[in-house]
């Protein structure tokens, strides 16, 4: 090749080679035009007008001035306009920034701040929790307020009705040049820390992953899947639904995990394919009419955010005998998926989180780097094209969470043997409970604000239906008196629900190490009664 045909000075060669979120769904749609795509509500929508209706929206945007590299939030449950909003800014080279939407007002507001977003688009029951959030950031960029109104409420003054945006004139794909390792969006982890980092998502690094999944999860274009956990987490949308839309294969979007959906829906629409965490899992079998529905379509299963217990695994296995089970582990900076184990080790590797995914190399390694033998303990490591960037505006941590040319999980676990690996803690104590990531120091730091409070360690217990549930260990002031259930309602006025402590309980002082550190394993066996009762 000459050395002008390898710059590419013009473009050419790159555009030709183009390889992104938007020509997933651009090529799905010219390969399979008529076949459904996306299921909601009363809506059945083809690829072909899938596609579409992503170009409307997304000149929309682009008439409004959202361009390459603005930040746009979406916080929204699921609906068919996440999944529109999410590629249509995809198409513009955007970066979308998913929210949870079970987060506070305050933790909105500082997810926007440190994002720099320019644009909010909001469901509009979460309106009030918006425009709380904006409102606490004073002089702020954000100049493009979307309204989706999926509950029927009336559009807020100074918001606009997202759902016209569908009536933009030109269906045609905006001929914006997004590079591989151009940022396509920012995923807000849980974390470790006190406030949640962002993690910066390619193009390429996404698209690895959907390989991973899709290999490693046995997936085709003859899906059809159920989506029911929430589209902000990286889990369902980069694990599941994306891939979806990669091969051809049919999504039935819902709004949340009820149960009693998910069976109905399972048994309409012939679904053959289902994720969703322990929890989810345990209240779909505890449902009283389970076994009144035909789920015999119901092929494949996935879980993930926490292992699935062996008596469950046991119990799934008699009660879908059809349906073969996997467990996705991995975390947000890897978009998310690191290792898979597959249906047929799930009863001899009963616990395991598996073996790393086709694009992953998976490590336990000491203190230094180095990797540990067989059956010892270590630092999980991971090197794959599937890592983010980087946290954004952060550096150091950064650089930290990449030393020595691999991605530092800090989560703990052993290899054994075949090169299956269990995760055994968790090297900063975040609590895993019902599919969602606590880090324990953000609910410590909110403890700490009580008045009565002296000393406080936040860990996870083991617990039937949230598999973890987060518990406060409280040493309280000289001579002050306070009860669990104030405890609980001052974190719920500062806390997302599923961070609130599920128990609170009071001791004289706290298991330190001799260096002053808090032994939390020590609090997790001491206080594992109490989610017995």
């Amino acid at each position: 090749m000459s050395a002008a045909g390898a710059s590419d000075g013009n473009g050419v060669v790159a555009g030709a080679r183009r390889q992104g979120l938007g020509e997933l769904l651009r090529r799905t749609a010219a390969r399979v035009p008529d076949k459904t795509a996306l299921v909601w509500r009363e809506r059945r929508e083809s690829f072909a007008e899938l596609d579409a209706a992503v170009n409307r929206v997304a000149h929309s945007l682009a008439d409004r001035g959202v361009a390459q590299g603005d930040r746009i939030a979406l916080y929204s449950h699921n609906c068919r306009e996440f999944v529109l909003l999410y590629f249509a800014l995809a198409r513009l080279g955007a970066i979308s920034v998913p929210i949870n939407f079970m987060l506070t007002a305050d933790e909105v507001a500082y997810i926007l701040r440190h994002s720099g977003a320019t644009g909010l688009i909001a469901e509009d029951a979460l309106g009030s929790e918006a425009e709380a959030a904006v409102k606490q950031l004073g002089d702020n960029d954000i100049r493009l307020f979307g309204w989706i109104g999926l509950n029927g409420l009336p559009v807020a003054a100074g918001w606009e009705d997202a759902s016209a945006w569908e009536n933009h004139s030109d269906a045609c794909e905006p001929d914006v040049r997004i590079g591989d390792d151009d940022p396509v969006q920012l995923m807000y982890t849980s974390g470790t820390e006190s406030r949640p980092k962002g993690a910066i998502m390619s193009g390429r690094g996404l698209i690895a992953q959907y390989v991973s999944a899709i290999v490693d999860g046995r997936m085709s274009a003859d899906d059809i899947e159920v989506h029911a956990l929430p589209l902000y987490h990286c889990a369902q949308l980069h694990c599941f639904l994306t891939p979806d839309i990669y091969l051809g294969a049919t999504s039935i979007l819902l709004p949340g995990p009820d149960p009693s959906t998910i069976l109905r829906t399972v048994q309409t629409e012939r679904a053959t394919k289902l994720f969703c965490p322990p929890t989810v899992w345990l209240s779909l079998l505890r449902h009283p009419e389970f076994d009144s529905y035909d789920l015999s379509s119901l092929r494949k299963g996935y879980y993930g955010a926490s292992i699935m217990p062996v008596e469950v695994l046991h119990e799934l296995a008699e009660r879908l005998p059809g349906v073969g089970l996997a467990n996705f582990y991995g975390q947000t900076e890897l978009a998310p998926l690191a290792t898979v184990l597959a249906p047929e080790d799930q009863l001899t590797k009963p616990g395991s989180a598996g073996r790393p995914a086709l694009n992953v190399e998976t490590r336990v390694v000491d203190d230094d780097g180095v990797p540990v033998g067989v059956g010892v303990i270590g630092e999980i490591v991971h090197r794959s094209p599937q890592a983010m960037l980087g946290y954004w505006n952060d550096p150091e941590k950064t650089a930290d969470a990449f030393r020595d040319g691999w991605f530092h999980s800090g989560d703990l676990g052993v290899l054994d043997a075949e090169g299956y690996l269990s995760v055994v803690d968790r090297k900063k104590d975040m609590i895993k409970t019902g599919g969602e990531n606590v880090a324990s120091r953000e609910v410590e730091e909110v403890l700490f604000q009580h008045p009565a409070i002296s000393e406080a360690a936040v860990v996870g217990i083991p617990h039937p239906h949230w598999i973890e549930a987060v518990t406060a260990i409280v040493v309280m002031r000289a001579g002050e008196t306070v009860t669990a259930d104030s405890v609980i309602a001052h974190c719920r006025e500062r806390l997302a629900g599923f961070k609130v402590p599920k128990f609170v309980t009071f001791v004289a002082a706290l298991p330190k190490n001799p260096s002053g550190k808090i032994l939390k394993r020590e609090l997790r066996t001491a206080h594992a009664h109490l989610a017995r009762g």
